[in-house]
């Protein structure tokens, strides 16, 4: 089987320990044929290039700048991402039928080449949806309700659902993510809507003690105290805001300390924040490699995630599986549709509170620096098991040979 992945985004290796690399290796492993067609913005100063290895095609096709650019280059650039890779597929895989085309979301600005490949080859269609969009910029009031943003609104949802109603199968990543699409899409069928979560080849991070002092001497954090990390996107989903305040409510209880690791669009008010209250409770790094961060958080006691408390869809952060592989407990910090937190405490490897409710969390905090964490540990180990690449492959595989 032929298997084109497509993606808007980067791509740095089918080697890399990502969930998408990971996913297509699984591919690979299984003597299948993979293709993938990603993006290189003009700004890195490089031309479209195809790397090979083995089973592999990894196709980078230079487009406009979509990141770090005004609202007018941004506009252009993504509006023509679907035409230049039509141009880029047709001079590099003109003689490739392909079987199985997997795409991410928010897919938008891929719809028109999806459709033109779907048809051109009569190829099964899937599409692996990670974020529902454009709902979750209403949510957030990126697009509020004047006439303008009204239409870009409409614009957007028309795109969504002529890309849901194109593909053969959608794969969302929790139970709740499939009542959302289907409550709110319901020209989609029952049977079209299948639970195929984040997965990840885990590799299990188990520190010495001596490792875990390293690191924390390394990086000037404190020995004799819990550490929570967040690691991840510092931007609108996670208001920032809230989790600052989290923080102050939190600077008295003496042995806990926060780590904040990432970078984005919010992570100037996080530095305001120390530069201006100088806290004794935390402390921010930019944003690390991933294979770093996956280590370093294995020194670190609870892993951190903060959700705006206004999504009215229920989001599902892949940065859990990090935490898990790094056997850290997790305290989920959301609204109050996701079911992560669910997930995360019916399984007992964690906590949850919502994300409008600071005392919520600082009485987490404090009961959780007092606790002997040893089961959730354990219980975050075991259950990375059920978010492996090997099993979102078989999902994937299942329902392409159901409908050949």
């Amino acid at each position: 089987m032929k298997v084109l992945f497509l993606s808007i985004g980067g791509f740095e290796s089918i080697n890399s320990h990502d969930q998408y690399p990971d996913l297509l290796r699984e591919f690979i492993k299984n003597n299948h044929e993979v293709y993938v067609v990603c993006s290189t913005e003009k700004r890195f100063n490089q031309n479209t290039k195809l790397v090979e290895e083995g089973n592999s095609h990894v196709l980078h096709v230079r487009i406009g700048n979509i990141t770090k650019s005004n609202f007018l280059e941004k506009g252009i650039s993504t509006i023509m991402i679907s035409y230049l890779y039509k141009i880029a597929i047709k001079k590099y895989f003109n003689d490739v039928k392909f079987d199985l085309i997997l795409y991410t979301t928010p897919p938008i600005s891929l719809f028109k080449i999806i459709k033109h490949l779907k048809y051109k080859y009569n190829a099964f269609t899937y599409l692996i949806l990670k974020d529902i969009f454009p709902q979750n910029a209403v949510d957030l009031g990126i697009l509020n309700n004047n006439f303008i943003t009204k239409i870009i609104y409409k614009y957007f949802r028309t795109i969504e659902e002529k890309l849901y109603r194109i593909s053969d199968k959608i794969g969302v990543m929790s139970d709740a993510n499939k009542k959302y699409i289907l409550k709110n899409n319901s020209y989609i069928n029952n049977d079209k809507v299948e639970i195929c979560p984040n997965c990840v080849d885990p590799i299990l991070i188990n520190l010495s003690i001596d490792d875990r002092v390293k690191i924390r001497k390394k990086y000037d954090l404190p020995l004799d105290k819990k550490i929570f990390v967040y690691g991840g996107n510092l931007g609108k989903p996670q208001d920032i805001k809230f989790v600052l305040k989290c923080i102050k409510n939190s600077t008295s209880i003496s042995n806990a300390f926060f780590w904040i690791i990432g970078d984005g669009t919010d992570y100037q008010l996080v530095r305001d924040y120390i530069d201006y209250y100088q806290p004794s409770n935390l402390k921010l790094t930019k944003r690390l490699n991933k294979n770093e961060f996956d280590y370093i958080i294995a020194s670190c006691d609870v892993g951190l995630i903060f959700l705006d408390y206004r999504f009215t869809i229920p989001n599902f952060p892949s940065r859990m599986l990090a935490y898990m592989q790094a056997g850290l407990p997790i305290l989920s910090c959301t609204d109050r549709n996701t079911d992560i937190g669910d997930i995360i405490c019916n399984n007992n490897f964690g906590w949850k509170c919502y994300s409008n409710d600071i005392y919520g969390f600082t009485n987490l905090i404090r009961y959780i620096v007092d606790l002997n964490l040893e089961e959730y540990i354990n219980n975050s180990r075991l259950h990375i098991m059920d978010y492996t690449s090997d099993k979102c492959y078989n999902i994937i595989y299942n329902s392409y040979i159901k409908k050949r």
